[in-house]
């Protein structure tokens, strides 16, 4: 399988999550999504990651988005961390880490814990990778997003 490029169609994916039901791409087409994968929940940088994304979430949906953050977490797991900062948005349980594997987002393995590494792929209305991020500062990425979709919109 290879990994997925820019102009590249995302891979399809249908899985849990927390607080939305069962979730699928293919239902968002029509509008851009954020994918953002996250080592692990309620961690200090997933945290950092999360928050910033829940303070941008209505801007980022202004500007037409759709934000889902992933993990290799337990849906249990994505219920406390989202519930405990407030998330406004769907965390999709990957625990078999296929949809990780698909995108081509390197997992790490210590003991029996899967944890993916910190990327994040942003979809175009038409479904295609616009961008991905095989690294990212926290701190910033929202806004860099959100800068993005805006320009994407002129």
């Amino acid at each position: 399988m290879s990994i997925p490029q820019i102009g590249d169609l995302a891979p399809d994916f249908e899985g849990e999550t927390h607080a939305h039901g069962t979730m699928s791409l293919r239902r968002l087409r029509g509008k851009p999504v954020v994918l953002y994968w996250y080592p692990k929940d309620d961690t200090t940088g997933c945290t950092i990651e999360a928050c910033n994304f829940r303070d941008d979430y209505e801007a980022l949906r202004a500007a037409g988005a759709e934000v889902i953050g992933i993990s290799c977490d337990t849906l249990g797991s994505h219920r406390a961390f989202a519930e405990k900062f407030n998330l406004p948005f769907p965390l999709l349980a990957d625990t078999s880490g296929a949809m990780t594997r698909a995108y081509g987002v390197p997992l790490g393995v210590d003991g029996n814990e899967m944890w993916p590494k910190r990327w994040t792929f942003l979809v175009g209305r038409d479904g295609r990778i616009v961008k991905k991020w095989e690294k990212v500062d926290v701190r910033g990425h929202s806004k860099e997003l959100l800068e993005m979709l805006r320009e994407m919109e002129k």
